[in-house]
């Protein structure tokens, strides 16, 4: 009968998770036969849960619109909510805190023994060098961008500098406020991006989202395919997405004979690429020593020119000299 009990409570978490549930997909999850889930799901109606039969190939099992779960966590799901909550990136302002608060939250929430489970999991965080996460964004404006995302809205968006300030109409680098069609919200390597479509441009951007002050509109658009129709490598391709250069005790650049879409995808977070040509772009990246800068250059495995400062160049070729004194045997 525990057994049965625990089962039953698994099938109605994993109901929960998501709108609709295969038959086959519940018994290979639960590692039972199709006939042990019906009569499962026969268990939890008796209980009063409204779950739905769907039909034809497609078919199966969905929760009742509307109907409200108790806080339903399998061991797995505890353990994996534990470990979000105290390794979430702190891009928020004030999320740590809050993030310790909604762990103690959750632990009250769910029976003792998953609770001792997640009390047991406790995570200390130490930050690898090559993380360099942007600076907390208000979550204010980041819940402003995701809802018109999700609601398809038009967004009309300043851009900021780089140290986060609004730029002199005078200079030359002034952005003025742009009507933008936000189409995804990206984390990626620490940092908050949005696709969107620029309406004033007639072109798709990459946008930082902590460099952007957004105000809503009532305007709706419809869907658009990023160019190329991959995601992930349009925002890691793109070489203007307003990326700064990370502090380091040096810092160097580099003209590479590669083009800056390619060079962006590959280049360690914290650097920056930027357009020289169709076939060339400059590299400014940052490591703990000359020599550092003068490998990460290497990776690329092509030729360099206009090399920056002269400490950087005399790296290079000391390193290269070092390579080339290197035994055979």
């Amino acid at each position: 009968m525990a057994r049965t009990s625990h089962r039953a409570l698994r099938l109605l978490s994993l109901l929960g998770s998501r709108r609709q549930w295969p038959l086959r997909e519940l018994a290979e999850r639960l590692g039972v036969s199709g006939r042990t889930v019906r009569r499962d799901v026969e268990t939890l109606r008796g209980l009063g849960y409204a779950i739905t039969t769907v039909h034809g190939p497609d078919g199966g099992y969905r929760l009742g619109t509307g109907h409200s779960l108790p806080l339903l966590f399998d061991h797995d799901q505890a353990l994996a909510t534990a470990v979000a909550l105290q390794t979430a990136p702190t891009t928020l302002f004030g999320l740590e805190d809050d993030a310790a608060r909604a762990l103690a939250t959750v632990q009250q929430a769910v029976p003792e023994a998953l609770r001792a489970a997640m009390e047991s999991l406790r995570v200390t965080r130490l930050r690898n060098h090559w993380e360099f996460p942007g600076p907390p964004i208000d979550p204010a404006e980041l819940s402003a961008v995701g809802a018109a995302v999700r609601q398809r809205r038009v967004l009309v968006a300043e851009v900021l500098r780089p140290d986060g300030t609004r730029p002199d109409p005078t200079d030359d680098d002034f952005a003025a406020a742009r009507r933008i069609e936000p189409h995804h919200l990206v984390v990626w390597a620490g940092r908050w991006y949005v696709v969107v479509y620029d309406l004033d441009g007639d072109e798709w951007r990459v946008h930082r989202v902590d460099r952007l002050r957004p105000r809503p509109t009532t305007l709706r658009f419809g869907h658009r395919d990023v160019p190329g129709g991959d995601l992930a490598l349009f925002v890691m391709s793109s070489h203007d997405r307003g990326d700064t250069p990370a502090p380091w005790p040096c810092t160097g650049s580099a003209r590479l004979d590669l083009p800056a879409s390619t060079v962006a995808r590959w280049a360690p977070g914290g650097s920056v690429v930027e357009h020289v040509d169709a076939d060339h772009c400059r590299l400014t990246v940052g490591a703990w020593s000359w020599a550092g800068i003068a490998g990460l250059l290497a990776t690329f495995d092509t030729d360099l020119t206009d090399v920056r400062p002269p400490e950087l160049l005399k790296a290079c070729r000391r390193v290269a000299t070092r390579y080339t004194q290197i035994p055979e045997t």
